[in-house]
Order: structure tokens, then sequence, then C-alpha cells
């Protein structure tokens, strides 16, 4: 938060400081595209928990919080010219994220005896005495656990004379501890029709790379070659579905599908089209359509995410006594090896298509609309649609209760735990790519400040924009999300 603070107060000091300076240098007056440098503050925070991690094959915690503090400065270069720069961080801990290693004894249940009996110690046995245990129910606190993402994005943007026609180009980065990316890209817009009809199409590229983490379990077995008396393994105990040690039984333990090999092709690239074309009908009605093309390839899988199949044997490391409750949050301390990890095709196409309609019904309600179907082929079909219904109850105080609906279909790759099969090529137990329904409410209240009257510095309030939603999954999945925007000005 420090760094982000000092990035603030260095950028606002630079535009002040080109403002200045332009100011000095012009001699004629031309109506600007931006009259004034502006600095936006924005801000959220994000809750979620649910029984369906993807990293623990589709069953355990979900749990996650994240804070994203994001900073967005404009500057008016001259009277065509503007250039926006966007940076933000957003630091998260994951409950389920940790569990790319359950192992680790400072997060996991530790099998500790918690009570006087002497009954327990057999129970325990071996590896569980050892602490070596795991659970998709409990956090572990690995390095998974938490990490911080950063982002930089700089878009520069030149209107024509008329500001019929405006041209664009952006670069971003960002990275966070096993993901890198760099994108790329630019739009042309063209109004027309007495600037009541536009039409837009857009370019982007996302040059990406992992920087790939792997289950524990999966990673030390290419480790030690598949030596299950060395390395992470050496000194531990896995047991079989029924509780029995596997040790000493070579052809009757625990080996991922195939052998495991770490992943070679690292990177994953994006690729998209977009096109709109926007129309005022009359004083009171607005309407606009829109289309993406979008394609990937690359390593489109996440290598975190574990699977599980229904037609090979399971094994177990930590407590043997808690594998019959295996899928309920009662399981504090055994964790199940994995099969594989998640494997996906190489290539995806995506075409979402939409409409918005927005209607000003008076001067205190309008309306918002917008509907979207998605379609790809990889089998997944989606519908959303949104209403938004601004009431402004003061010339500077605006209220925005919404909705959203959202149902899609499933992958053709996806199953729950345990219902892939080894024999299939690509399978994936992540709930993002099942089948499910979600609402989304919220509720949000903006002020304008007309006259940017309150200041801080050099900085003069244009406007504040709190929100909050809530999101909830057929699935089980719930999320929360609250967020913040302050706009100011320059001068």
């Amino acid at each position: 938060m420090k760094k982000l603070t000092l990035i603030t107060i260095l950028l606002v000091s630079v535009v002040t400081m080109a403002q200045e300076t332009n100011e000095n240098s012009d001699t004629s007056y031309k109506k600007r595209v931006l009259e004034t440098p502006e600095v936006e503050f924005l801000s959220s925070y994000y809750t979620q928990d649910g029984d369906n991690a993807s990293v623990t094959g589709g069953i355990g915690t979900e749990k996650l919080t994240d804070i994203t503090p994001t900073i967005v400065i404009t500057y008016p270069l001259n009277d065509d010219d503007v250039l926006t720069v966007d940076v933000g961080i957003s630091a998260y801990t994951s409950a389920s994220s940790s569990n790319v290693d359950p192992f680790d004894s400072s997060g996991a249940s530790s099998g500790e005896d918690d009570d006087d009996d002497d009954d327990d110690d057999e129970g325990l046995r071996n590896n569980y005495a050892n602490n070596v245990t795991g659970s998709p129910w409990v956090e572990s606190s690995g390095a998974s656990a938490g990490d911080v993402w950063a982002n930089l994005s700089v878009t520069y943007s030149h209107s024509s004379d008329d500001r019929n026609k405006i041209w664009s180009a952006h670069a971003s980065v960002s990275s966070e501890y096993d993901y890198f990316s760099i994108g790329f890209g630019g739009s042309y817009t063209h109004l027309f029709n007495e600037k009541n009809s536009e039409i837009s199409i857009s370019g982007q590229a996302y040059i990406d790379n992992w920087l790939p983490k792997y289950p524990t379990e999966l990673d030390t077995y290419v480790e030690v070659d598949g030596n299950l008396n060395s390395g992470f393994f050496q000194g531990i105990t896995i047991w079989d579905q029924n509780g029995n040690s596997t040790e000493g039984n070579e052809l009757s333990t625990w080996s991922p599908v195939n052998g495991f090999e770490l992943i070679k092709d690292k990177g994953r690239n994006t690729y998209s089209v977009s096109g709109s074309f926007s129309q005022i009908i009359n004083k009171k009605a607005q309407f606009s359509i829109f289309f993406d093309l979008v394609k990937q390839d690359g390593w489109l899988a996440n290598p975190m995410q574990r699977v599980y199949f229904g037609d090979r044997d399971n094994y177990y490391i930590g407590n043997p006594e808690s594998i019959p409750n295996y899928t309920s949050s009662t399981n504090k301390n055994v964790f199940h090896l994995a099969d594989d990890l998640e494997r996906l095709p190489d290539s995806r196409f995506k075409i979402p298509i939409g409409a918005r309609f927005n209607y000003y019904l008076n001067e205190v309600v309008s309306l918002r609309t917008y509907y979207r179907y998605y379609f790809d082929d990889w089998g997944l079909s989606a519908h959303t649609a949104n209403i938004e219904i601004p009431i402004k109850i003061s010339d500077k105080f605006t209220l925005y209760p919404s909705y959203r609906y959202y149902s899609q279909t499933a992958v053709d790759y996806f199953a729950p735990y345990e219902q892939n099969l080894s024999t299939q090529e690509f399978y994936t137990s992540d709930y993002d790519l099942s089948e499910f329904d979600a609402h989304q409410y919220g509720f949000g209240i903006s002020y304008t400040d007309i006259f940017t009257k309150m200041n801080i510095w050099k900085l003069h309030l244009k406007s504040i924009d709190l929100r909050f939603n809530q999101y909830e999954r057929s699935t089980g999945l719930k999320a929360s999300i609250i967020s913040g925007a302050f706009k100011f000005i320059i001068q």
C-alpha cells in the first residue's frame, strides 16, 4: 500500500507539472476532448465461500477474500489527445489455492491428540502422528495461500477535429506469482448522423506465460522420479480406500495417471476482435448491439487444479479413520492424492453477442437493460440478462438498484469429483465450467459535485460512487463485493 501511495503522488505531480507547462505554452484556444486532468481512486473488497474448490478436485472450501485498490489518471496531452494510465493491485487470500500444498502442517490440522485419552494413539498411526495431514476443507498456509496481482495499463486516444472519429491504442502488463501477461490493442470509433449513431471496432491480444505451480504430490512425484521412498514421500504412509497401508506393495500403491509429466507449453495467448453499433432512437431511448470474436491457444487449463477419476483406486495421506468421511466438511485430517491435474484442449473459440437498451422514463427514473448470449467450441453456452434502474433523488444524488441473471451449460469435459474417467483425453472438475445459474442483486449510490467545490490539495472532487452486490450460484457458491470510486479533477 505504501508503494501505491508513492506511485499516486508521483503520477499526480507529473500530470500537474505537465499541465502547467502546457498552459504556459498555449497561445490559442480550442475546445478540448478533456478540459482538465482527472484522477480516479477505486477500491473493492470481495469475499466468497462455497464447497466446490477446483484445486482439490471439485470438493472443499472455496473461501477467498480480495482487496483491489486502483488509480486511474486521465491527462489531456493537447486539444485532441488523451493519455490514460491505470495502475492497480489485487491482494487476495484463498483457502482453496492454499491447498496446492495441503500438507503444510502450519495450516492444515496438525493431527495432534486433542484430549487425554490413550485410545487415540493407535488411530493416528504413522504419518498422522508425525503431523503430515491435509484436508480439502482446511486451509493450508503454503505459498499459494495468498498473492498480489499487479497491473499497469496505458491508453492513448486521438479525436478528429469534428470529434466524429476516435482512434486509440493501449498496452498493458500484469503479473502474479504463477502468471505473467503482456497485452496490446487498439480501437476505432466513428460517430455520424449528427452524432446520433456510433460504430466501433477494436482488436487486442494478450501474450501470457504460466509460471506453473503444481499440486505437491504431483510435483514431488516428478522430482523423485516416481520413488515413493524419497523426497516428500520418505517415511510417509500412503493408505488405500479401506484404510490399509500400501507400504512395501509397489504394485498396489498410488501413482498419477500415465506417470505424470510437467507441462511443456507454458504459453497462453488470447486474440479478440470486437464490434458495436449504437443508435439514439429519440430523446428518451437508445440501443446498442455488440459482438466479440475471441480465439485462445496454448495451455488453457490451470496447473494447480486436481482431477480424480472414477475408474482408478483411491489413495490417501493423513488419518485413515477419516477416509469414509472424506467428502464431508467434518474431514479435517486426510487428503486424497491426485490422479492428474486438469487437462483441456489447447485452443478455444468464443463468441458473445448482445444488446443494450436504455430508456429515460422521466426526470427521476431511467431504465438500463442488457442481454448477452455466449457460446464456444467447448460446448458451453450462456445467457446473461441485467437491469439497472437509476433513480435521481436530487441534483447530486442518484440511487442504482440492479439485478442480474446468468445461466450456463457445462463444457464437454466437466464432471464432478471422481466422475471423470482416465480414458478421456480432456477433463476438469472446475465448477466455473459446470452447469449452473446465478443471481446477483445490487445497490449503489452516486454523488456528483457539480461545481467541484470539495478539494484536497489540487484535487477537486467530481464524483463519488459506492456499490454493493450479492452473488449466489445454484452450486452453493456465495459472494459479496463492496466497491467505491472517487473521481477528482486536477486544477
